[in-house]
């Protein structure tokens, strides 16, 4: 007998999906992407099975279509997602996120003495290392590490 295949999250009419989250990842793109302000309709499912990560998450969002900054943002924090544009039930667009080389206004230099911590100025790094996240500032020229990222 073959293997029955279950739909476990339903599908949206039109929308983005964001699938291939790692699971340990979910709640910081919903925060990111400020899903948790958002009024639309917002189905995720965590700890899903994946053969290239073991769990991964999913995020239908209804009615809504995110802009490059938002892809670049994720792709900070989760660089294998991918965004599935939806319209009438089908997939029309596929978008895998890329970190970009150089990242402006979307991460917060981890020096508490960096100029753009203190006055009104936007953040700029550049990208060092891709895998591991290691972004330059271009004022301060202190390194942010992954484990120092804060989105803004």
């Amino acid at each position: 007998m073959g293997k029955k295949k279950e739909l476990r999250v339903s599908a949206i009419q039109n929308g983005t999906v964001i699938d291939h989250i790692p699971a340990e990842r979910l709640f910081k793109v919903i925060s990111i992407l400020n899903l948790d302000k958002c009024e639309n309709l917002i189905t995720f499912g965590t700890n899903l099975g994946s053969n290239r990560f073991g769990k991964k998450a999913i995020v239908k969002v209804a009615d809504k279509f995110f802009e490059e900054k938002d892809l670049d943002k994720i792709a900070l924090v989760a660089p294998e997602a991918r965004f599935n544009i939806i319209r009438d039930y089908d997939v029309v667009e596929k978008r895998e996120v890329s970190i970009p080389e150089e990242i402006v206004g979307i991460a917060k230099c981890f020096n508490p003495k960096c100029i753009t911590n203190n006055e009104h100025i936007t953040t700029r790094f550049s990208l060092l290392v891709s895998g591991d996240i290691a972004l330059k500032c271009h004022y301060c020229e202190k390194i942010t590490t992954k484990d120092h990222l804060e989105i803004l």
